[in-house]
C-alpha cells in the first residue's frame, strides 16, 4: 500500500510540474504571434509583451503552400489533333442532344406553369389543409423558377456551340 502511496505521488508532482510550466509567461509579438517560448531578455530584445488577463490558446497554423509556376500545356501533336470533319460531327451531335434538352424542359415548364395556373393552382382533394396547398404552391413556384433557371442555362451552352451548317 505504501508503494501505491509514493507512485501516486510522484505522479500528481509530475501533473502539478507540467502544468505550472503551461502556465508560464506568454508574450505577444509584432505580427500578432503569440509564443510561450521565449526567455524575458529575449521577448524584451523582440519587442514582445506579456499577456496578462484571460487564457490564451495558441494554435499552429502550416504557412499557405507556395504556389507551383503555371505551365503551359504541350502543343498537341498532328495525330492527336481531331479532323475538321469530326470536329463538325461532334459539335452537330452536342446541338442536337441539347436541342432535345431544351424541348424536354420546355414541354416541363408550360406543364408546370399550366398546373401553376397564375399562383392559383386546383386545389387537390388531400389539401383539405390550407397549408398543404401552400406548400404545394410554393413548391410548384421553386419547380417552375428550377425549370427556368435550367432552360437558360441550355440555352448558353448552344449559344458557345458554332452554327449549325
Amino acid at each position: 500500500m505504501r508503494r501505491l502511496e509514493v507512485s501516486f505521488a510522484a505522479v500528481l508532482s509530475v501533473m502539478a510540474a507540467g502544468t505550472a510550466l503551461a502556465q508560464g509567461q506568454v508574450y505577444r509579438c509584432p505580427g500578432n504571434n503569440f509564443t510561450n517560448s521565449l526567455t524575458p531578455k529575449e521577448a524584451e530584445e523582440r519587442g514582445c509583451k506579456v499577456v496578462e488577463g484571460g487564457n490564451v490558446t495558441v494554435v499552429q497554423s502550416r504557412p499557405p503552400a507556395a504556389k507551383a509556376p503555371a505551365v503551359a500545356p504541350a502543343p498537341r501533336s498532328a495525330e492527336s489533333r481531331v479532323s475538321d470533319n469530326d470536329q463538325r460531327a461532334r459539335d452537330s451531335d452536342a446541338r442536337r442532344i441539347l436541342e432535345n434538352e431544351l424541348k424536354r424542359e420546355e414541354e416541363q415548364l408550360a406543364n408546370l406553369q399550366k398546373e401553376f395556373n397564375n399562383g392559383e393552382p386546383e386545389r387537390l382533394g388531400n389539401e383539405r389543409n390550407y397549408q398543404k396547398y401552400l406548400d404545394r404552391v410554393a413548391e410548384l413556384k421553386a419547380n417552375i423558377a428550377r425549370k427556368e433557371s435550367d432552360i437558360a442555362s441550355i440555352k448558353r451552352e448552344l449559344s458557345k456551340l458554332p452554327a449549325a451548317q
